[in-house]
């Protein structure tokens, strides 16, 4: 099932005896653990029917015996393991696994990571449980990702306050989540958010901030990407290299792939960077009619130093300020 049926299927009250979630990406193993935890029981039932257990403090025999109780005056017993990942004796809930209790729901949020396939206990799983597996999104999934999310909270978004809110924040959905929710607290449904309030709201410098630093690299703008790095180096904790450096490699990236396919259409270039609208691709276009080949290769490999510098990796470990000072020269004297 896909994250969406699933969740159709949970507000239907079509459940399965164990719900196994695992993957690289948490927003959907949270959100799928939550509707669970909301819908099943009614409040009135829960101190007494629903058991939070974690992972590093649970072991498989407080599991079991849990899940193996009778609900009391309900029809359902709800068992959720969160970070189940932690938990050392999770391969012994094979037996468990094998054979379910029809009363007990049991829920496991196996985060971070995929469970091993080959393994006894997942053999076992995929056989009596509804498993899912929560993927983190390609480059090219975030951008509709965000639109659609922000669609589903009765609200609507432009591209540049799409592309703002995926450059600044990377491909983190809960963090995406949670700052769209703060986004929309006190505005009237089917409004349209900008980057006016982005800016605003999540405290995203208005002229100083990855967004504006991409179209000043490919722009050309020498003054500009200047001053931007500068400031990056005096509010490194709101711009730390390790979110910058990344999404800038991203933007080169692109570039070079633009620069290949100088003749292909607006279609076919949108398409081949991931682009999730068109209206990005002139901006592409430019950057890469202003750089070189090998000028975007010594960018590239500049910042990939510059990213294991800012790790202590292999390099001496250098302050942000000087990792910024340095990539100005670079970016701007290409």
């Amino acid at each position: 099932m896909t994250f969406d049926q699933l969740k159709k299927s949970i507000a239907a009250k079509e459940y399965a005896p164990i719900y196994f979630f695992h993957g690289e990406e948490s927003f959907y193993i949270d959100e799928l653990t939550k509707a669970i935890e909301k819908t099943v029981l009614p409040d009135a039932e829960k101190s007494f029917n629903q058991v939070v257990l974690y992972g590093k403090e649970a072991d498989f025999k407080q599991v079991v015996d849990n899940a193996r109780q009778f609900p009391m005056m309900s029809s359902y017993r709800v068992v959720i393991l969160k970070e189940a990942q932690e938990m050392r004796t999770i391969a012994q809930l094979e037996s468990y696994a094998q054979s379910p209790s029809p009363q007990t729901i049991l829920v496991i949020a196996y985060k971070h990571k995929k469970l091993d396939k080959r393994t006894k206990f997942a053999k076992a799983i995929s056989k009596t449980a509804m498993v899912y597996e929560s993927k983190k999104l390609y480059d090219n999934q975030l951008g509709p990702w965000i639109s659609q999310r922000v669609t589903s909270m009765g609200y609507k978004m432009g591209p540049d306050a799409v592309r703002l809110i995926a450059e600044y924040l990377g491909a983190d959905l809960n963090k995406i989540n949670n700052e769209l929710q703060k986004l929309v607290i006190n505005l009237p449904k089917a409004s349209t958010i900008d980057t006016k309030l982005i800016q605003n709201q999540i405290g995203i410098s208005k002229d100083f901030n990855v967004f504006e630093l991409h179209k000043a690299i490919g722009q050309k703008n020498i003054a500009k990407v200047a001053m931007i790095f500068n400031y990056f180096g005096e509010n490194a904790k709101s711009n730390p290299p390790p979110m910058v450096i990344p999404s800038i490699f991203q933007f080169i990236s692109k570039v070079l792939i633009a620069k290949s396919l100088s003749r292909a259409s607006d279609q076919e270039l949108q398409r081949a960077l991931g682009l999730h609208s068109a209206y990005f691709v002139k901006d592409y276009r430019l950057a890469a009619n202003n750089f070189s080949v090998p000028a975007l290769k010594y960018m590239l490999e500049r910042l990939r130093i510059a990213d294991l510098q800012s790790k202590g990796i292999g390099y001496k470990n250098m302050k942000p300020p000087q990792i910024y000072s340095e990539l100005s020269g670079v970016m701007v004297n290409l």
